[in-house]
């Protein structure tokens, strides 16, 4: 069964990787009492070049008015490869899967998973959780856990919220990721201190061109605004 959804999710990632859509991330600090303090909001667009290359383009960035913490490269390296959590046949040898029973997610049936990590190596993100597995498409449908390792060294503290993620089907055949939340506290040494993250996913369309598919490097886009 495990080999069975990890060979679908490789058709997964190789299918999104041949959509656009839109991607709003927003990262917010809040009081114990719940009372916002900063925000982080950025939106782009992943599209594809006429030559066929695909890259993220910024469209809408005000500047942050986060006070007590920032989006770090392990932060934007989760955004893009954990958060939307894909477990392909080629990732099955880094984690343990551990199969805990069938669960409904909404109108879905689902078979749920234990994933966990069997040795973090240096300079490598990973993703600890849970997994729903759609029983027909063999799909991840809904994902819950963290980005592991949190990061405590030199005086540098990178911690990483709990988080939940929904896919929905997109195009009648895979499941693409929609939102994500996170509203966790992570515990500096500072202090403790609330976050809340959304990241949606939007308006998907697939890419229809002759031209081969390359993968390029973030467009700028505007600057923020003063």
């Amino acid at each position: 069964m495990i080999r069975r959804f990890a060979a679908r999710e490789e058709e997964f990632r190789e299918a999104r990787g041949n959509y656009t859509y839109h991607q709003i991330v927003k990262v917010q600090e809040l009081s114990p009492d719940g009372d916002l303090l900063g925000t982080y909001h950025m939106e782009e667009d992943v599209i594809f070049t006429p030559s066929g290359q695909r890259i993220e383009k910024v469209v809408y960035a005000p500047v942050s008015t986060l006070r007590r913490i920032g989006l770090t490269p392990e932060d934007e390296r989760d955004l893009r490869n954990v958060q939307p959590f894909v477990l392909t046949s080629a990732e099955l040898p880094k984690y343990d899967i551990k199969y805990q029973g069938r669960q409904k997610v909404d109108e879905l049936n689902t078979y749920v998973f234990m994933v966990t990590p069997k040795v973090m190596e240096k300079g490598q993100r990973y993703f600890q959780g849970m997994i729903w597995v759609e029983e027909n498409d063999y799909q991840i449908v809904k994902t819950y856990g963290k980005a592991v390792p949190d990061i405590r060294s030199k005086g540098q503290e990178n911690l990483f919220p709990r988080f939940e993620t929904y896919r929905q089907q997109v195009d009648g055949k895979y499941w693409f990721p929609t939102w994500t939340n996170a509203d966790d506290t992570l515990y500096f040494s500072s202090g403790p201190q609330r976050i809340r993250m959304l990241i949606r996913y939007e308006d998907y369309k697939q890419f229809r061109s002759a031209t081969k598919i390359t993968y390029g490097d973030e467009v700028p886009g505007p600057k923020p605004a003063p």
